[in-house]
């Protein structure tokens, strides 16, 4: 108990000492002065005015305003070929095509068109025939292209000919589809269930009725009439 009443004592001798000090800042009022105006006159001159860095004219007789040379809009080919890809394209028809014999052959209102499921022999410039069966047509103006499928050496093969090649000389229809096919795409007949396999046969019997078509041997001149398959009986319908 001794050791702690120095200890009581100091302490209580400093809040005496700074008991006044505190007094003191509780008894300080803030003052604020009233803002006085200066007269005019004591006020400095305002710094002189900035001198323009454009010139300006009082003659009243120079234009300010410069006349612009004005250029007409260069002529519309949108308005010059309305139709440009049309155009585009009976052009290069009428190039690949002088005789307009492939376009009338694949055209749509023609009743004797190659339809998807026929067996198409197609002669070239430089190589061998290719015959197969037609899986797809597409009509793409000078793009149209066929896509011919048989079987060589017990191999399925495919090519696609595009009919204004400059490299096809002759597209023949050799042998008609028993019935118009169902759908526009025959990519099932890929399968082994629907391949139809070589159609070497059915080419050979083509070339062979040609032949003696020519000749004269048959005494006729239009295939069709002596045909006895319904199914082949507008075979032989061909562009060159």
């Amino acid at each position: 108990m001794a050791s702690t009443a120095p200890t009581l004592r100091q302490s209580s001798c400093w809040k005496r000492l700074l008991r006044p000090s505190r007094q003191q800042k509780t008894c300080v009022r803030c003052l604020s002065t009233a803002l006085a105006t200066t007269p005019s006159q004591f006020l400095p001159p305002p710094p002189p005015r900035l001198r323009s860095p454009f010139r300006i004219l009082n003659d009243t007789t120079h234009t300010l305003s410069k006349k612009i040379k004005t250029y007409p809009p260069p002529p519309s080919h949108r308005a010059k070929h309305p139709f440009a890809v049309a155009d585009w394209q009976a052009y290069h028809q009428k190039q690949l095509d002088p005789t307009g014999s492939r376009t009338r052959l694949f055209d749509r209102n023609n009743p004797d068109v190659p339809r998807v499921g026929d067996i198409l022999l197609v002669a070239f410039k430089t190589g061998d025939p290719f015959a197969g069966v037609c899986l797809s047509i597409k009509m793409r103006g000078v793009d149209t292209g066929i896509l011919l499928r048989n079987k060589l050496h017990m191999v399925g093969v495919e090519m696609w000919v595009k009919i204004y090649s400059p490299n096809v000389m002759a597209i023949e229809v050799v042998k008609r589809a028993e019935k118009r096919a169902r759908r526009g795409k025959l990519y099932y007949m890929r399968k082994p269930k629907h391949d139809k396999g070589s159609v070497e046969k059915e080419v050979e019997a083509y070339l062979k009725r040609r032949r003696l078509i020519r000749s004269g041997a048959l005494g006729v001149k239009d295939p069709s009439l002596s045909a006895k398959n319904p199914a082949s009986a507008r075979s032989g319908v061909g562009a060159r």
